[in-house]
């Protein structure tokens, strides 16, 4: 038995002056107090002629709405009776709009996994991706996007098959082709083409090597600090970090530290994130002899080693590995632009074959005509031409950034680190500034840094600075941003 008045139910929220036609009102309100039980299963509605004259309404108006919910389920006509609420509701297992609105923060919450909690807790990206002074951005603006263009065009004139349907696992054999030649003349990466994999970036190619390579509880040396995304990134895993401190060699792990054998050593060698250092040789040859003897994987991360202002490039640890334990990878989002998404992995010839086979399982590799486009990208000169002339502007702008920076501090207040190679500098800040408040009230000036703090995970060594990137700030804007970041950096000296 109906126990409230549907027409008075009904006529309070008909709108007859909406945009919305009244019979799709009509079956939205029906449905709506169906879900929300205000019309209980084995209800009896009125026939489309009584709720008509009843809502002052066409026949047809209601006619719609039953016809609409019937044929979702929500009621059924019973042959000589009427039409009744259906005793199962197709959405009855959802909350109604208004109840999920109410609990959907707590949901949110609750429904997320102990990984998950731990990622979002962690989760650092920024949510300005350009200006001054955000690090790890070039300068997108001077991509020769007419020549990018020019060379996708071709390619999409007339598509090749492959380039149309799924990619094979390890990527564009012209694109893996391109970045083995690439990575032996520059690099000094020994490798050939079926050892590169191409992924969507460092974060893609971590994540494939924690998935074919480790086990839950197995442990991974970081550096302290380090990049925020690796170390996220391998904790959300299930792999247990040791946080492994930095001097001016580079990773310098203690007696404490080789207790346990690692089963990865996560390292940027070229030039250390976020502090700049290179790895010394003799540091090199130990961490390799040290993986050689006790089956540990070394993951190099070689993400900005093209632009170095100090002298050539140096060669990768994965080109003195004689014992095939680096795997290494790099990205095209310093080189080219972040929105390309486009990474490699370069493997050991004894797990080329594995990891193909594992990212065809887990990812389907695609994007076969962006990978095509950069292939004729590289392989026609254009990327090498590209790379010199962003090393040239990203080191006028670091000129620029180091003068500003003497200008207004005297070297016994503020240290510059990592400024011989990279995108950004580290700006060494007095133990007593809190440069995460620093960063704070930057950013209400209109000036992005990231606090040096925070890319440590060990708190009994922690230092105070700032992260300032350059590439992405035109020369006329650094000055006065930097004048404004100064100005509040003063207020904490």
């Amino acid at each position: 038995m109906q126990t409230f008045n549907l027409s008075d139910y009904l006529l309070q929220y008909l709108d007859k002056t909406s945009a919305t036609p009244r019979n799709r009102q009509l079956y939205r309100l029906l449905r709506q107090a169906i879900l929300d039980r205000v019309l209980p299963a084995d209800t009896r509605l009125p026939s489309s002629r009584d709720l008509a004259s009843e809502l002052l309404i066409s026949r047809n108006t209601v006619l719609y709405a039953y016809e609409q919910l019937l044929a979702e389920g929500y009621v059924e006509a019973r042959t000589g009776s009427g039409t009744f609420v259906a005793n199962t509701v197709p959405d009855a297992i959802y909350l109604p709009v208004e109840s999920a609105v109410r609990k959907k923060s707590g949901a949110s919450k609750a429904q997320l996994s102990q990984r998950g909690h731990r990622l979002v807790a962690q989760a650092a990206a920024a949510p300005r991706q350009w200006g001054a002074f955000v690090p790890g951005v070039p300068d997108v603006t001077q991509f020769p996007h007419r020549v990018w263009n020019s060379l996708q065009s071709k390619i999409w004139r007339k598509p090749a098959i492959s380039v149309l349907t799924y990619g094979q696992g390890g990527g564009h054999q012209g694109l893996r082709e391109a970045v083995a030649e690439y990575l032996k003349v520059s690099r000094s990466v020994a490798c050939e083409a079926d050892q590169v994999v191409i992924t969507n970036g460092i974060h893609q190619s971590i994540d494939l090597c924690l998935r074919l390579l480790s086990d839950p509880g197995d442990v991974a040396w970081v550096e302290d600090p380090c990049y925020w995304g690796a170390r996220n990134l391998l904790a959300a895993s299930g792999v247990r970090l040791r946080p492994v401190r930095v001097d001016a060699e580079g990773i310098c792990p203690d007696a404490a530290d080789l207790a346990e054998v690692p089963r990865f050593i996560f390292v940027t060698p070229s030039h250390q994130y976020p502090l700049g250092m290179v790895m010394s040789l003799a540091r090199r040859r130990s961490l390799l002899e040290y993986a050689r003897q006790h089956g540990c994987w070394i993951i190099e991360d070689d993400y900005d080693s093209e632009f170095r202002y100090g002298g050539r490039p140096l060669a990768s640890l994965q080109g003195m590995d004689s014992a095939e334990r680096v795997l290494y990878m790099g990205t095209f989002s310093k080189t080219m632009f972040p929105g390309l998404r486009l990474g490699y992995l370069v493997l050991p010839a004894i797990l080329s074959q594995s990891f193909v086979t594992g990212m065809e399982e887990l990812h389907r590799s695609g994007q076969a005509s962006l990978q095509a486009t950069m292939a004729e990208f590289m392989t026609q000169g254009h990327f090498n031409s590209h790379i010199r002339r962003m090393r040239l502007l990203y080191g006028a702008r670091l000129e620029i950034l180091q003068q500003e920076i003497t200008r207004h501090f005297e070297l016994s207040q503020v240290c510059a680190v990592g400024s011989d190679a990279g995108l950004h500098l580290t700006l060494r800040l007095p133990a007593q500034c809190d440069d995460r408040q620093i960063a704070r009230e930057a950013l209400a000036q209109g000036i992005a840094v990231r606090p040096l703090s925070s890319y440590y995970q060990d708190a009994s060594h922690t230092e105070s600075g700032l992260v300032l990137g350059y590439a992405c700030v035109e020369e006329a804007r650094i000055a006065p941003a930097f004048a404004l970041l100064a100005a509040v950096i003063r207020l904490h000296l």
